[in-house]
């Protein structure tokens, strides 16, 4: 009976002992994040509350044009990779849950508001792709086919937009669709997406961006100067024209890369957007959509992003000008600050409070962290030839 007393009373201690081990192993993930690693096909997990790295994972592909979205629970990362790859990754337990190459090139990708569906957005075949987030199993399969010929296009500014839908446009065909999946839209439509398009929107759409509030969805045109504009509220006025011509009779110079307009800004009542072909931010009049001035800059300009308190926006720039940042006052239009963080500065992304920003200078080998208050390096992680970084707040946007 003793030798019973005793062995019962050593498994509690020792299931208390576990217990208090797993208690203490796990953690939540609203401070962490990705950074990816594109010349090797790998990712590293960090942690934003001590600025660490907890993990690298290898084995994901071609990642020289990647994007990342995340569950709503922020356990999951869906990756998104240039060669059609589309890969979950658990962020808690460090390892890739389940991969699939759905197409021969892709360029981005998003989470549906209710969390259900992934969307990719290809250049071959030309189209968008929706799976499921727990399975990855095909959903849809949307052709982005135009013309007489049934020519493909190839698809670009991928954004989620309430109401469970993704808009997406065209490059080739010069649209713009909505593909509407939410329940009543599948109810109507024999359990398919209505798809609305818009033709004629302009010449070449390279990228787009949806509005915060998840109301206007903006398309850049590389083909002419100017912007298109969908009100997702009132999509029955069509496409508006908005900085039409704001380039016009000014010598253009080469551009050496496409800026991201998922990377502009809000600030109150004006939008920063890097201008194509020009070395200056555009401020914009979001009342009006009208320009409202030009922000002189080092270079051309790739991601214009905001600190999240509106105050401020960081600059980053093409090659052969990429070693620079530069910041902005939003209320003076001002460049405050210039760093040098050194060759290959190709992304940055906010802490969810703005108290520090994470920079990856690619040809350092390097994730530089700065407090965005004093512009003091705080931390710096080694990469290898990092380009993106996308923390798990992003699970909480619109359109990103």
């Amino acid at each position: 009976m003793l030798m019973q007393r005793q062995i019962k009373r050593l498994c509690f201690v020792v299931v208390s002992i576990l217990l208090s081990f797993n208690a203490f192993a796990q953690r939540g993930t609203g401070d962490l994040g990705v950074v990816i690693e594109r010349a090797t096909g790998s990712i590293q997990i960090i942690e934003t509350t001590h600025n660490t790295s907890l993990a690298r994972i290898t084995g994901m592909g071609d990642l020289s044009h990647a994007t990342v979205v995340y569950s709503r629970d922020e356990k999951f990362a869906y990756i998104f990779g240039r060669d059609g790859g589309l890969t979950k990754i658990d962020m808690l337990a460090h390892k890739i849950v389940k991969r699939i190459i759905q197409s021969g090139n892709s360029i981005g990708g998003a989470i549906s508001q209710d969390g259900r569906l992934i969307a990719v957005s290809n250049y071959t075949p030309g189209g968008v792709k929706v799976f499921n987030s727990k399975t990855l199993e095909l959903v849809a399969d949307i052709p982005a086919s135009y013309g007489n010929s049934g020519k493909r296009s190839k698809v670009v500014g991928l954004v989620d937009a309430p109401g469970e839908k993704f808009v997406f446009s065209l490059w080739d065909a010069g649209q713009i669709w909505i593909a509407d999946f939410s329940k009543q839209a599948l109810a109507k439509n024999h359990n398919k997406p209505r798809i609305t398009k818009f033709k004629n929107i302009g010449k070449n759409p390279y990228d787009a961006l949806i509005t915060p509030n998840g109301r206007y969805y903006i398309a850049g045109l590389f083909g002419e100067d100017g912007m298109a504009m969908l009100d997702l509220w009132h999509i029955n006025k069509g496409v508006k024209r908005i900085l039409n011509h704001y380039g016009k009779g000014e010598k253009k110079l080469p551009v050496y890369k496409m800026p991201h307009l998922e990377g502009w800004t809000i600030a109150g009542d004006r939008a920063f957007v890097p201008a194509v072909g020009h070395h200056e931010v555009l401020v914009i009049n979001t009342q009006n959509w009208t320009e409202a001035g030009r922000i002189p800059v080092h270079g051309q300009p790739i991601f214009v992003m905001a600190r999240p308190d509106g105050h401020y926006v960081w600059v980053n720039f093409a090659v052969p000008r990429n070693d620079t940042v530069q910041v902005i006052n939003t209320e003076t239009l001002k460049i405050v600050k210039t760093l040098v963080p050194g060759k290959g500065v190709l992304h940055m992304a906010f802490e969810p409070r703005g108290e520090e920003v994470w920079v990856s200078v690619r040809d350092k080998n390097r994730v530089n962290v700065y407090n965005t208050d004093t512009y003091r390096l705080d931390s710096s992680i080694k990469a290898r030839k990092p380009s993106g970084i996308f923390l798990t707040s992003r699970a909480h946007e619109t359109g990103l």
